[in-house]
This record gives C-alpha cells, sequence and structure tokens, in this order.
C-alpha cells in the first residue's frame, strides 16, 4: 500500500473530535454499576449546591433565620415533634388535596385529642384572622376547645385579638425559638437534627409529596416552584415562598 501524507490540520480535526465524542461513549459503555455512580455524583453535586445555600445562615443552632427556611412540610414535622417532645402523642392529619395540616394532640392514654393545632411556615406575611377562623371552625368537628397555631413568622393584630377570645394559642416565630429553648439540651438538639436533615430547603409537593423543582415562565422568566411531577401535577407556588397557599 502507498503511504499517504498525512494532513496537519486534519489530524488536529480528528483529534478534537475524538476529546468531545469520548465522554458520551465512555458513559454510553458504562455497566449499570458505573450510570449508577454517575448518578451519584450528579445528586452530590446538587447536595453540594444546598450546602452552598445552607451556609448563607446557621444551620448548627436555633435562629429565627433557620426556622424562616424550613420548607413548609419539614416545619409541620417540626411542630408535631415539639408536641411529642412535650409528652403529647401528636397524630397528623393532611388534606388529600394539600393545605394546612390538622395535627390532634393526645394526653398519654386518653383515646380523644385534648388540643387541635395547625401550623405554617413563613411565607413574607403575616398571618391574618381568616386562617385563625378555619382553625376555629375545626375544633368543634374535631371535639376539642383549645387550640393552638404555630408559624416561623408572625401574626395580624386582627388575628390576636381573634384568638385571644377563641381559646387558640398563638406562638409566632420568636416565641418558638424561646420554646426550643427551653426545652431540655438533648430534645433540643434531637429536634435540631430532624429539621436540618438532608434537603430541609426545597418545598415538598402538596399533593404528590415529593420534593418539587425550580422553573422559570417562558413568558416572563418568572421563578417559581413547579412539580415533578408536571403535566400530571400542575401543583405550583412562588420561589420566594416555601410554603403551598
Amino acid at each position: 500500500m502507498q503511504n499517504r501524507e498525512r494532513d496537519p490540520a486534519v489530524e488536529v480535526v480528528q483529534a478534537a473530535f475524538a476529546a468531545v465524542w469520548l465522554p458520551f461513549r465512555w458513559i454510553a459503555s458504562l455497566p449499570r454499576a458505573g450510570v449508577a455512580l454517575v448518578r451519584w455524583s450528579a445528586g452530590k453535586l446538587r447536595e453540594r449546591g444546598r450546602s452552598a445555600e445552607r451556609a448563607r445562615f446557621d444551620s448548627s443552632k436555633w435562629t429565627l433565620a433557620l426556622l424562616r427556611h424550613l420548607e413548609w412540610r419539614r416545619f409541620e414535622e417540626l411542630c408535631a415533634a415539639y408536641f411529642e417532645s412535650l409528652g403529647f402523642a401528636a397524630r397528623v392529619k393532611r388534606s388529600p388535596a394539600g393545605g394546612d395540616a390538622d395535627i390532634a394532640l393526645h394526653l398519654e392514654g386518653a383515646g380523644a385529642p385534648t388540643v387541635l393545632a395547625r401550623c405554617k411556615a413563613w411565607n413574607a406575611y403575616p398571618i391574618g384572622i381568616r386562617t385563625l377562623q378555619e382553625l376555629h371552625a375545626a375544633m368543634a368537628p374535631a371535639g376539642v376547645g383549645e387550640a393552638v397555631f404555630l408559624t416561623s413568622g408572625k401574626f395580624t393584630q386582627e388575628a390576636a385579638r381573634f384568638a385571644a377570645k377563641e381559646r387558640i394559642e398563638l406562638i409566632d416565630g420568636a416565641r418558638l425559638l424561646e420554646e426550643l429553648a427551653g426545652l431540655a439540651p438533648g430534645k433540643a438538639l434531637a429536634l435540631l437534627k430532624l429539621a436540618t436533615k438532608g434537603d430541609f430547603l426545597t418545598p415538598t409537593c402538596p399533593c404528590c409529596s415529593i420534593k418539587m423543582t425550580s422553573r422559570k415562565s417562558t413568558g416572563e422568566g418568572r421563578a417559581f416552584w413547579g412539580c415533578l411531577n408536571y403535566p400530571r401535577c400542575k401543583q405550583t407556588f412562588s420561589s420566594s415562598e416555601n410554603v403551598p397557599a
């Protein structure tokens, strides 16, 4: 065969193409374990991003910033665990359509609930009277004469006046910090670990109970949270909030 003279320009192009194509060939040829490793690495990168976001505030101790960064489902779990640390049996009943859940508080050995509790993670606005009226309306069907509402935010004055008349105790973010600080150190630490375990920032879809994803609207480029099951699930809410409407 005749020796063909090599063209340096062609060799440069071929080398560049091989450098780009090689990673794709390598991934395609990976066994299942290799693919799992790639997925695991991608997951670690996402978690690293979450760690960077957590670094904006101190998550090693209870602070108001930490309470307000908890996504709504994690805040709900924290509230239920807080009542259990006080000696109650906390039974959470969630609405099939999402929204606020009822936490029935039972004394030890009691079959019927003693207190009805609800909680709402911070959504940038004080909680108004309508939310308290909805809790009050649920008290009689639950067979309780007292209720408590917890939030990492604040209540309006109108809501506070209504709650005082209807035997509803209000616990805002500042008071919740005081309550957590008043617990035995071991209990407070256990609640802190529960609250900050894994991804406690990304909101949970209230309909599908899975973590949502950040998206942008096609028109205005507005950021919002959307369900991974879209279009089957169209649950969304604003990216500036970590709670469903």
